[in-house]
């Protein structure tokens, strides 16, 4: 213990000895206060202070993030009529594509890793050490993306932004790997608790999505920044920027087979929704194009749909919000369905297409070269099936249908089976409707929807591929700590070799001089031909052995090993075979080491310890 508060006394001092050298250049003044703070400060009371300022900072984010884009459309929804805004939808949404994919290659060399999956990634395989040029990246790229009508929300990159900023700030004051993921969901929630204008939620966010495998007894930062984000949301966005709905009806158990029937619905659409997004992102990356042509083949998809169906410009919240306000018809009016009579049928019809088409907008924003999440996409569409089911309930004769009720369960719904997180829209569209006399309908609707996703998938698809490579952490604890091992640091590369034709008297000065037990057989290539252990050699160190080759007494190896294995992969290997050493060799049977399960089983305890302390 004294050993560590030296280390950091002296770690103090030489930011200190910079800071005078240097002035503002090597170090900044608020800087210089917090490490004298971190070093007078328990664990607990410093993790407290960063949990604000991390909260603050990353919740500031969000609100810059949101303003932007919500001026950006106010312009171009409110300011222009009609017949102009035909070429706004042609245009923007196929300009913001492909200035972000500009962006990303020009300014940030190509490197475009995004949505939640990065931040779980950079959690497993990085320590959670997130690239600094994330704290502005995202925004930059969303903001355009969205703002310009991309068919996608900007809550992922806004939670990628506060991942950054929790897990850069725990950089600098050289907190340890636990603190660093701590900040790192903190910044998350923060920016999630902004976006909405729900605390809860965005803890529910971490603990459901962020921290899935990772042990933590220490939430109060957690809070502390989903208050802090969430304060600012309030404080600082205008009234029509927020995620709020006050219309809606009062709970009735009778209304419960609404529920029922509305939970199978979003399930299934949740499905719909996630197979139309795998397919489309595998059919982008199968085009034989540049990066900047895909995004403009799909920038023209998007702008072609956002010219058919309005409703897909953008996040769409503002699209859900008439649907609670009853003002379905303003939506149709500023689409080609207004040269129809809007009657009921026209209604249904343009619902269900704007319903099948979000899943194709959505996908070809994302991945063409765009940057935004599922979250606003997921709301958009089952706030737009709640109202379609109820819609038709009273078209079929129903009375006392609960439309406003069903459009927020909807969302939730859709949310909770498309993001698989359905404590996060549960406390999502409770804390945004104010409706906490809804948790019912809301746990029965996101639970059933939830089960529905599952049963055809245990894993988010949209994570399934990270998940079944060990690059991101899932509910197996063990598992996760065998992931975050790799091979290569358990290869001894210093192992004993001896060709095929080599004197028998060499390999017994091998075993006179040497210190192991296991030697690889290789040829004029390194080439591996076989293995012995001291226990076939054993026999013939007190016999004749000058008619004995290494060749009659090698044997073959139980199995081998490639670099490319995982230690969860090798150590079934051992299992199978038995063994306790085996060898590693490459696409060209080349020898390249010996690796021992004892090594892998050593290290695994060493991360348990370190994970756990």
């Amino acid at each position: 213990m004294k050993l560590h508060n030296k280390k950091r006394y002296l770690s103090f001092l030489k930011f200190k000895r910079d800071f005078q050298k240097y002035g503002l250049e090597k170090a900044r003044s608020y800087e210089l206060i917090l490490h004298w703070l971190n070093n007078r400060l328990t664990r607990s009371q410093f993790l407290l202070l960063s949990g604000i300022l991390v909260g603050c900072t990353a919740g500031m984010a969000g609100v810059l993030l949101k303003t932007l884009v919500h001026n950006i459309h106010y312009f171009i929804t409110h300011k222009v009529h009609f017949e102009d805004q035909i070429l706004f939808y042609i245009v923007f949404p196929f300009l913001g594509i492909v200035l972000t994919t500009s962006i990303v290659l020009t300014l940030f060399k190509g490197q475009d890793r995004k949505g939640i999956g990065a931040i779980l990634y950079e959690i497993a395989q990085n320590s959670s050490v997130v690239s600094s040029v994330k704290m502005y990246s995202q925004i930059i790229q969303s903001a355009i993306t969205v703002g310009l009508g991309g068919s996608a929300g900007l809550e992922s990159p806004i939670a990628v932004t506060g991942s950054a900023i929790g897990s850069n700030y725990a950089q600098t004051y050289r907190l340890t790997y636990k603190e660093r993921t701590l900040l790192l969901a903190a910044g998350a929630t923060a920016g999630i608790a902004s976006a909405f204008n729900a605390p809860i939620a965005g803890i529910m966010f971490a603990f459901e999505i962020l921290l899935t495998g990772v042990v933590f007894t220490d939430f109060i930062p957690l809070v502390v920044a989903a208050v802090c984000g969430s304060l600012l949301s309030r404080i600082l966005l205008q009234e029509d920027v927020l995620f709020r709905f006050y219309t809606r009806e009062p709970f009735n158990y009778k209304n419960l087979p609404y529920y029922l029937i509305l939970g199978i619905v979003t399930g299934l659409y949740a499905r719909y929704f996630v197979v139309i997004s795998q397919k489309v992102e595998h059919f982008i990356k199968g085009l034989q194009l540049s990066r900047l042509r895909k995004a403009m083949f799909g920038g023209g998809v998007l702008s072609l749909l956002c010219v058919l169906f309005p409703p897909l410009f953008g996040e769409g919240y503002d699209t859900v919000k008439a649907f609670t306000n009853g003002d379905i018809h303003l939506i149709i009016e500023n689409s080609f369905f207004r040269y129809f009579k809007i009657e009921e049928w026209t209604i249904i019809i343009f619902l269900i297409l704007v319903c099948l088409l979000k899943a194709f907008a959505t996908s070809f924003t994302i991945f063409s070269g765009g940057n935004g999440g599922n979250f606003a996409p997921s709301l958009f569409a089952g706030g737009t099936v709640g109202y379609l089911f109820a819609i038709i309930c009273q078209h079929l004769g129903f009375n006392d249908v609960p439309v406003t009720n069903l459009v927020l369960v909807g969302m939730a719904g859709t949310m909770s089976g498309v993001l698989y997180a359905p404590l996060t829209a549960i406390f999502l569209i409770a804390e945004s409707s104010f409706g906490y006399d809804l948790f019912i309908p809301l746990m029965i609707v996101s639970i059933m929807a939830y089960l529905i996703a599952k049963w055809f998938s245990p894993i988010s698809p949209e994570l399934k591929f990270l998940a079944d490579q060990g690059k991101i952490f899932t509910h197996r604890h063990d598992k996760n700590l065998l992931f975050s091992l790799h091979t290569e640091d358990f290869i001894d590369k210093y192992s004993q070799t001896i060709h095929e034709d080599a004197p028998i008297e060499e390999l017994f000065e091998f075993v006179k001089n040497g210190n192991k037990n296991i030697f690889a057989i290789i040829d004029d290539t390194r080439k591996l031909k076989g293995i012995l252990t001291l226990d076939d050699i054993r026999p013939y160190l007190f016999t004749d052995y000058s008619s004995i080759s290494i060749i009659q007494i090698m044997k073959n190896p139980p199995a081998l090993i490639h670099p490319e294995n995982k230690p969860l992969e090798i150590l079934q290997i051992f299992d199978e075979t038995m063994a306790w050493n085996l060898p590693v060799v490459n696409s060209n049977n080349e020898f390249i080491g010996f690796i021992s399960k004892s090594s892998i089983l050593t290290g695994y305890r060493e991360l348990l310890k370190e994970y756990s302390d």
